[in-house]
């Protein structure tokens, strides 16, 4: 039977026992509002780990804009219903604020390299410490030996595995693929806000990267932008921002460099929603 704790003291003891048994575990955090693609994360957990742990916290420091933070889906009931529906998971832990910011609600800084600079982080400043600082503290309670987390936030993956070399953590990182809805709308919380009209209407983005992944093998990367561009205009969504970057730096390219991956990175504004999204991009 699924356990579930709304506080550190009794999530440590719960630890401490997996670790006297030996148990490996695997953890996907979470910020709740939970749908099909949290539980696929949960899915890879469950192959490859004795426990399957999830966290479900709102984190107010990854929060640059408070009304984001105010309009954040706050689920519980229904997220605890559907983990304990999904067999997958052994124990879901709720903390309260105090129990990640004991010394006040206060982030961390890191230097993550640069790649904290990059896409979101230009978007949203202090974004990538905040998600550091909850991670961090997440990590040191939960103590995995994997984390799962969703390649819809790629950006995130990357920022996670580069504080688990920071830290020295002996946790291995795994980016799980996004889970899309039947039109290819990549699956977020975010997409309750939206209606049944946007939801189809947002198809648009998906279908652009794979426009895109097929650009990729014949055109300039201008081209590339500017056709994209060219999409969106007229259309009732903003695009707020698109490019095609290097996955090991993030770095936006001009050009292609043969030996190195690259990925499409798109946001896209729904009367309001934030909609994040992204594809490898393949040469052949």
């Amino acid at each position: 039977m699924m356990q579930v704790f709304y506080d550190k003291d009794s999530f440590i003891e719960f630890i401490k026992t997996q670790k006297k048994l030996d148990n490996k575990i695997g953890f996907a955090p979470t910020m709740g509002a939970l749908h099909a693609g949290h539980i696929s994360l949960y899915r890879a957990a469950k192959k490859e780990n004795d426990i399957v742990v999830s966290s479900i916290f709102v984190n107010p420091t990854q929060f640059n804009n408070p009304d984001d933070l105010e309009k954040y889906p706050r689920t519980i009931d229904d997220d605890i219903a559907k983990l304990a529906d999904s067999f997958l998971v052994d124990a879901v832990y709720v903390p309260r604020i105090e129990d990640i910011y004991p010394d006040g609600m206060a982030r961390k800084h890191y230097d993550f390299g640069g790649i904290e600079n990059e896409m979101e982080g230009a978007a949203r400043p202090g974004h990538f410490d905040g998600v550091g600082t909850v991670i961090e503290e997440l990590f040191l309670q939960v103590q995995p030996a994997n984390a799962y987390f969703g390649e819809k936030d790629f950006q995130q993956l990357k920022i996670i595995e580069k504080l688990v070399e920071i830290l020295d953590l002996k946790i291995k990182i795994h980016g799980v693929k996004i889970y899309r809805e039947a039109n290819g709308l990549a699956m977020s919380s975010r997409n309750m806000r939206l209606s049944e009209t946007e939801k189809q209407t947002s198809s648009l983005i998906y279908k652009t990267l794979t426009k895109v992944n097929e650009w990729f093998k014949i055109s300039s990367i201008p081209e590339i932008t500017s056709r994209v561009k060219a999409i969106f205009d007229g259309e009732n969504m903003e695009l707020e921002y698109f490019l095609i970057a290097d996955e090991a730096t993030l770095k936006a390219i001009d050009s292609i460099t043969e030996g190195k991956n690259f990925r499409a990175f798109i946001v896209v504004n729904v009367d309001n929603v934030r909609l994040i999204d992204n594809l490898h991009l393949d040469f052949i």
